[in-house]
């Protein structure tokens, strides 16, 4: 298993649509396991492949308090949606800011295992939050596209200045 590098915004590879998988072979499951490690050392409870220039349509989250219970998701597309919350949403992609946003409070997903099998889940909550805001992120999508355009330029402003200081 190998640690990812983490894409940040405003990168614009962040913003490229992901595609089908259609090979279940070893190279995926490396990838999962891959992706599962980097999630758990952020610390995350979700991670998308584009944010990890991977530009599949694969996420991974765990929303469990002892980190372990896993979910994968490949092609995932909801299939309803029901209510609306709002709920501060953060990003490991945008480290260290935590916005509001609006989203259905339940979701029925349809998607594939690692093997390529396919399964529905229902999900709500901070669940249902948190694998819509992956599957935002398999479209080009951040959460910070939801706020005041002024609010996702001051934050942007900063992670460039933070970048250019790291280095």
């Amino acid at each position: 298993m190998a640690l990812l590098n983490i894409l940040h915004f405003p990168d614009p590879r962040l913003r490229t649509r992901a595609a089908e998988v259609t090979e279940f072979d070893e190279e995926l499951k490396i990838l999962i396991s891959d992706m599962l490690e980097t999630m758990y050392e952020a610390p995350g409870i979700g991670l998308a492949a584009t944010q990890v220039n991977v530009h599949k349509r694969l996420l991974v989250i765990d929303i469990s308090e002892e980190k372990n219970a896993p979910r994968v998701l490949i092609n995932p597309r909801i299939l309803s949606a029901q209510g609306e919350e709002e709920m501060d949403e953060g990003c490991l992609s945008v480290p260290g800011y935590y916005e509001p946003v609006r989203r259905a409070q339940k979701v029925r997903v349809r998607a594939q295992d690692e093997n390529g099998n396919f399964f529905e889940i229902r999900a709500d909550e901070l669940e249902a939050v948190c694998i819509q805001h992956e599957m935002d992120h398999l479209e080009g999508k951040l959460f910070v596209d939801y706020i005041s355009s002024l609010k996702r330029d001051r934050i942007r402003k900063k992670l460039e200045r933070q970048k250019k200081q790291d280095q």
